[in-house]
C-alpha cells in the first residue's frame, strides 16, 4: 500500500504503491453493486442506532438529554463485542479501555454542571495500537515483544483529545510494527490482534497499516478512529474500507508517544466516515510540542478549527492538477476517477489533466535505504524512553524475541526489515544522509511545489489506492496495484482521501493532496467533493464477493 508498508513495497516490487488489488480473482464486471457469496455462510449483523451517526449529531443529542456519553460508549462497547468479538469477528480492536465509563460519567457530571470542553466532549475514540495512553491499556505495535507495556505517559495526541473531552475507548489493532517487519507480510496481522477483515467483504483485506482504525470507523465500531502513517498507512486503509482519512502535514500532530518508524514520515493523523468529523479531530490535536521538534513549524500555520473552512462551493474555481502517472489501477477504478474529476469539474473546478509527476522522484529505492536507517535509530530511542522495565529495550531485543517466539511471532512471514534495519549505521551516515537530501527533494521542491507552482494549483487529484485484494498468508499482500501515496508522504506534505465509489461493492477513494500546509485549502475541496458525490455507504460485511 505503500503504507507504513509501502515504500518497501515500492522498492521491492518495483512499483510506488504497495499492495493490492484485483487479480484474477478479483470479481469482473462493472456492477458498483455487491455481489453476495454463499449467503449461508454469512453472519447476519444486526441494526446498530449509531450507524453513520456524525460527531455533531451526537453532541446534539446528549445537548438535548436524549443520550450522555455513558450510555454511547456502552453502545459502542456493545458494537465491538458482536462485530469484533463474535459476528463477522473483524478483528480491529485489540483492547477497549477498562475506565472507559467511569471516563464518560465524568464528562456526563462536567456537562450537567454546564462545562462542555468542545465538540469532541463525550465522543468515543478510537486509536492505533502504535500511539501511546498512559493507563491500564497498553501501547505494543501490536507485538508480543511489548506485551504489557504501559508507557510513562501519554502520546501527545492522546493528551490533547483528554483535553478535549474525548473518551479513548479502545486500541485498535494493525499491521505489526506498522508493517516495517517482512516481506512477505500480511496487512491486518498482529501476533496481538490476529487477522483483520474488511468488512465489505470478508475474505479481502484491510489494508494497513492503520488497518483496524481503518475498519473500525466503517463499521461505526466508534464515532472516530486515529491511525498512522509513514507512506500509505492512513490513505491505503481508508480508501479500501470506504471513509474518510488526512495524512496532516509533518509537524501538524506531534509525533511524541507514538512507536516509530521515520522521523521524516512519520504522522498520526483521523480516519473517520465524514470530512467534517475528520475536521474536528484534526483540530483537536494540533499544537507545538517540546517533545517533538518537527510540530515548531506549525506555530501560526496550525488551527484548532477546521471545520471552518468546509464549504458545499468549495470547488467553484479551485484549479485541481490530475495526476495519471500512478501505475498499476484496475480499469475501473480509472473510470471512477474519470466520473470523479467530471464532478468535480461539474462543481466548477478548473481541471488541469494532464499535470503528471516523475515516477522516479516516488520511485527511488533510496526511500527505503532512510526508513531502515531512521527505524533502527528513532525505535532505539522509544523503547529507551520506556524505562528500565521495558519488555524490551532495543531493536536487536525484538529481533531476538522474534527469534525465540517464532511459533507465535512469526507463523505467516519473517523479519527482514527488523534485521536490514539492525545492520544500518548511525543517521550522520553519508549514504544516508545523501538518501534524506535526494527523495525529499524529489518529491518537494522538485515535484508537488514544481506542480502545483507551474499550474498555479489548489489541489492535486489522483486514485488513492486499488482494490482491496483477497487476504493470504502463503504469499501474503499483492504489491502490484496502483497507489498515489507515496510523493506527499515522502515529501511530509498534506494527503486527504474520499470514498469515490465501488467496483462489484469493494470501496476505493480518491486523494487531494498539495504543499504543506495547505490543509484548509484541501480540506476545503475534499469537502465539496463528498458533498457533491455522497459516495459512501456503510459495510455489508459479506462473506464474499464475485
Amino acid at each position: 500500500m505503500i503504507d507504513r508498508r509501502g515504500f518497501i513495497g515500492a522498492s521491492v516490487a518495483g512499483g510506488l504503491g504497495a499492495v493490492a488489488a484485483a487479480s484474477g480473482c478479483a470479481p469482473e464486471g462493472g456492477s458498483d453493486e455487491p455481489v453476495a457469496g454463499d449467503a449461508s455462510g454469512a453472519t447476519a449483523v444486526p441494526p446498530f442506532e449509531l450507524d453513520e451517526v456524525t460527531v455533531d449529531e451526537l453532541q446534539a443529542s446528549m445537548a438535548s438529554g436524549e443520550r450522555t456519553a455513558r450510555s454511547i460508549a456502552e453502545l459502542y462497547l456493545a458494537r465491538i463485542e458482536t462485530l469484533d468479538g463474535q459476528g463477522p469477528e473483524l478483528r480491529s480492536i485489540i483492547e477497549t479501555n477498562p475506565d472507559a465509563l467511569a471516563i464518560a460519567d465524568e464528562l456526563d457530571a462536567e456537562r450537567a454542571a454546564g462545562n462542555v470542553r468542545g465538540p469532541l466532549h463525550g465522543i468515543p475514540v478510537a486509536l492505533k495500537d502504535n500511539i501511546d495512553t498512559h493507563d491500564r491499556m497498553t501501547t505494543t505495535a501490536g507485538s508480543l515483544a511489548l506485551e504489557g507495556s504501559i508507557p510513562p505517559q501519554d502520546s501527545f495526541v492522546a493528551a490533547r483529545l483528554r483535553e478535549a473531552g474525548a473518551v479513548i475507548l479502545a486500541k485498535a489493532n494493525l499491521s505489526e510494527w506498522a508493517y516495517f517487519r517482512g516481506i512477505r507480510a500480511t496487512s491486518g496481522w498482529s501476533a496481538r490482534g490476529g487477522q483483520c477483515r474488511n468488512p465489505y467483504a470478508l475474505d479481502r483485506n484491510p489494508c494497513g497499516s492503520s488497518s483496524g482504525s481503518g475498519v473500525a470507523a466503517s463499521a461505526n465500531l466508534c464515532a472516530l478512529t486515529v491511525g498512522t502513517e509513514t507512506g500509505g498507512s492512513i490513505m491505503c486503509p481508508s480508501s479500501s474500507n470506504g471513509i474518510v482519512g488526512i495524512k496532516p502535514t509533518v509537524g501538524l500532530w506531534s509525533r511524541a508517544g507514538v512507536i516509530p518508524i521515520s522521523h521524516s514520515q512519520d504522522t498520526a493523523g483521523p480516519m473517520c466516515r465524514t470530512v467534517r468529523d475528520a475536521a474536528a479531530l484534526l483540530g483537536a490535536c494540533t499544537g507545538v510540542d517540546p517533545r517533538d521538534p518537527a510540530t515548531a513549524a506549525s506555530e501560526g500555520r496550525a488551527n484548532v478549527d477546521y471545520t471552518q473552512f468546509l464549504d458545499p462551493a468549495g470547488l467553484q474555481g479551485a484549479r485541481i492538477g490530475v495526476v495519471r502517472s500512478f501505475p498499476g489501477f484496475d480499469p475501473r477504478v480509472l473510470e471512477l476517477f474519470d466520473e470523479a474529476v467530471e464532478a468535480m469539474r461539474a462543481e466548477g473546478a478548473v481541471i488541469i489533466d494532464p499535470a503528471n509527476m516523475d515516477a522516479a522522484a516516488w520511485n527511488d529505492p533510496l526511500s527505503l535505504v532512510l526508513l531502515e536507517y531512521e527505524f533502527k535509530a528513532d525505535l532505539n530511542a522509544y523503547l529507551a524512553g520506556l524505562g528500565p522495565d521495558a519488555p524490551v529495550r532495543s531493536l536487536a531485543e525484538v529481533i531476538e524475541f522474534n527469534e525465540r517466539n517464532a511459533d507465535l511471532e512469526m507463523p505467516h512471514f519473517g523479519q527482514e526489515r527488523l534485521i536490514a534495519s539492525q545492520a544500518r549505521g548511525p543517521l550522520t551516515d553519508p549514504e544516508y544522509l545523501n538518501a534524506v537530501a535526494t527523495i525529499q527533494r524529489a518529491n518537494r521542491e522538485d515535484g508537488i511545489d514544481r506542480l502545483a507552482r507551474e499550474h498555479d494549483l489548489d489541489a492535486i487529484v489522483a486514485p488513492t489506492r486499488d482494490l482491496p485484494w483477497p487476504t493470504d498468508h502463503i504469499k501474503g499482500d499483492r504489491l502490484d496495484g496502483g497507489s498515489s501515496a507515496a510523493p506527499a508522504a515522502i515529501a511530509g506534505y498534506p494527503d486527504i482521501t474520499v470514498p469515490m465509489g465501488f467496483v462489484r461493492g469493494l470501496p476505493t477513494g480518491v486523494s487531494f493532496f498539495g504543499p504543506a500546509w495547505t490543509e484548509p485549502t484541501l480540506l476545503r475541496i475534499a469537502y465539496a467533493y463528498e458533498q457533491a458525490t455522497k459516495a459512501r455507504r456503510g459495510p455489508t460485511f459479506a462473506p464474499t464477493l464475485g
